[in-house]
């Protein structure tokens, strides 16, 4: 008996798993919210250079009573090419004579201009509050914003980093606890942040702990739940992230002012954080960590919980250990990163998925955080981004479900990296045939990030799972951080982020073909298990081989 046909003996997808899952999916809602984030209380407003006006001892003292606003702003800051207000220069002295229709000026470019001293006007018609007027982000400083947002992926290359391995030591259930309380306290602080400093360090805390939600929140539902169901449920998981985006859209626009935002969005992880103490370790590490009597308890009390008391009572460590003898042989070993890359099966997939989990990340952050450059309401659009996620997700679930994670992993990515090249070609006043195709293209990489994060948890034995996990995770969120930096080059070239945000999926999509398929597959425990594995699932051909072959290897004595 394996795992698997344990977990059906204690009965399956039962109520255990329903209510399991669906505490494990509150938190996602609000994942979006942080991710997305700096959309709206990152939002560049509308802004000019802050006037001090002196209309004193000027020829023009007779329009004291009669100068408005706009006329004031029109002698004080020149003019871009789209007749906006400059963003970043003031002429040094007044320009009366602009006011005067009678009067010509020869040449506006020859009006001595010097940077904003005082600082910058902000229109707070949409937000009242952002950093970038609370911190003055923008002309020389325009940087930082980017810097913010990179600061806040480092911090979830670091969790994966630091939270994929501490769990494969520690367990799940432990350090997804940790992480609910660490985002609910570094959240909150971020919204009481007196510096900008302080508000990357926050950030970067929080970013720590959303890695550890997502590793350790996807590996207890995988380990807890039947392999015929799983699909279904990391598609739930999906359509939880897509359902937090128009939550973001609302509550962004509700709450214009970015501190209130930051603690709405934060202040819910404690609730998690309460409830996240009934949960249950996952049974398939326990017995990997050589704890089989712990495994039990957790067995019988989900049996218990799905009304299978009587199957529960006949478990014990004898039949545990008589039933599962390669998990716990594999307990003898210890596993390091080391293990992701020295057999050449893992070898081979932890290449690739290095390759798809950098690319999806890279490209969907590179149209993501992106919404302002639309031209259109950054609330709308962010809506129509979260909805084209459910028919993407939708139709992935299909194929998923019924062709294959291959092939629906290869597919995606090579539609989104299609869809972002097209844009190259398209006209840039043609803004609503922009928008369709990287709404499209989002679409494609959600469908995408939909599928990756179930088909690693299926190609990584439960010995390296998380470790697996976390490198996959480090390497999506060495997109992220690449894919604002990349967005700079526009500058020298304005075509040239396009081509790289819509090659790098199409060649994480041809090295994704590469890849073994997972489709009603139980979760392999152990590397040789992995190893052995693709001799025996790739269709009948290559059975009808295995069956010519006069000897075969002992995965027994290999795991020995």
């Amino acid at each position: 008996m394996s795992f698997a046909e344990l977990l059906d003996h204690v009965g399956g997808m039962g109520r255990f798993q329903i209510i399991y899952t669906i505490l494990l999916a509150i938190p996602v809602f609000m994942m979006a919210s942080h991710n997305l984030l700096q959309n709206f209380t990152a939002a560049i407003s509308a802004h000019h250079c802050h006037v001090h006006i002196n209309i004193s001892n000027t020829p023009y003292t007779n329009l004291t009573g009669k100068l408005a606003a706009k006329d004031l702003l029109r002698v004080s800051v020149p003019m871009d090419s789209k007749q906006q207000p400059e963003k970043c220069h003031r002429f040094v002295t007044m320009q009366w004579q602009l006011l005067d229709s009678n009067a010509t000026v020869t040449n506006l470019t020859e009006l001595e201009t010097e940077p904003c001293a005082d600082g910058w006007v902000y229109d707070k018609s949409i937000f009242t509050s952002t950093i970038i007027t609370e911190w003055d982000l923008v002309c020389d400083s325009r940087q930082l914003k980017q810097m913010a947002q990179s600061i806040y992926m480092a911090g979830i290359l670091a969790g994966g980093i630091i939270f994929g391995g501490l769990s494969d030591r520690f367990g799940r259930r432990s350090l997804l606890i940790w992480c609910y309380l660490q985002m609910a306290v570094t959240g909150t602080c971020t919204a009481f942040s007196p510096s900008f400093t302080a508000y990357c360090i926050f950030r970067f805390l929080t970013g720590m702990a959303f890695s550890g939600i997502v590793l350790n929140g996807v590996s207890l539902s995988v380990e807890w739940t039947p392999t015929r169901t799983r699909a279904v449920v990391g598609t739930m998981y999906g359509y939880c992230y897509t359902i937090g985006q128009f939550i973001l859209a609302g509550v962004a626009y509700a709450i214009p002012n970015w501190r209130w935002l930051q603690l709405v969005v934060s202040l819910p992880y404690f609730i998690c954080f309460i409830y996240s103490w009934w949960f249950a370790e996952s049974a398939r590490w326990l017995v990997i960590a050589g704890r089989p009597d712990e495994a039990v308890k957790q067995l019988k009390r989900v049996a218990r919980i799905n009304r299978k008391k009587e199957e529960g009572n006949k478990l014990n460590i004898e039949v545990l250990r008589s039933n599962m003898q390669k998990e716990i042989a594999s307990t003898k070993s210890s596993y390091t990163f080391i293990d992701l890359v020295r057999t050449p099966v893992v070898r081979r997939i932890s290449f690739c998925l290095c390759f798809v989990w950098f690319s999806t990340s890279f490209a969907y952050y590179g149209l993501a955080m992106d919404l302002q450059n639309f031209g259109v309401n950054i609330f709308l659009i962010q809506m129509v981004f979260g909805a084209v996620d459910f028919p993407a997700k939708f139709i992935s679930v299909l194929t998923i479900s019924f062709i294959g994670r291959r092939f629906t992993q290869a597919l995606t990515l090579i539609l989104a990296g299609l869809s972002i090249l097209a844009n190259i070609f398209v006209p840039q006043d043609l803004k609503t045939l922009r928008t369709v195709l990287a709404v499209f293209g989002k679409g494609s990489l959600a469908a995408s990030f939909n599928c990756v994060y179930l088909y690693t948890s299926e190609l990584y034995p439960t010995v390296i799972r998380q470790t697996g996990m976390g490198l996959s995770n480090t390497m999506a969120r060495l997109g992220s951080i690449t894919a604002p930096l990349v967005k700079m080059l526009e500058e020298y070239v304005p075509f040239l982020p396009l081509i790289i945000y819509g090659a790098a999926p199409i060649i994480s999509g041809i090295a994704a073909t590469f890849l073994p398929e997972t489709l009603n597959v139980p979760l392999p425990e152990t590397i040789t298990e992995v190893e052995t594995r693709p001799r025996h699932l790739r269709g009948e051909e290559q059975q009808m081989k295995i069956l010519l072959k006069p000897t075969m290897p002992d995965p027994a004595k290999e795991a020995s």
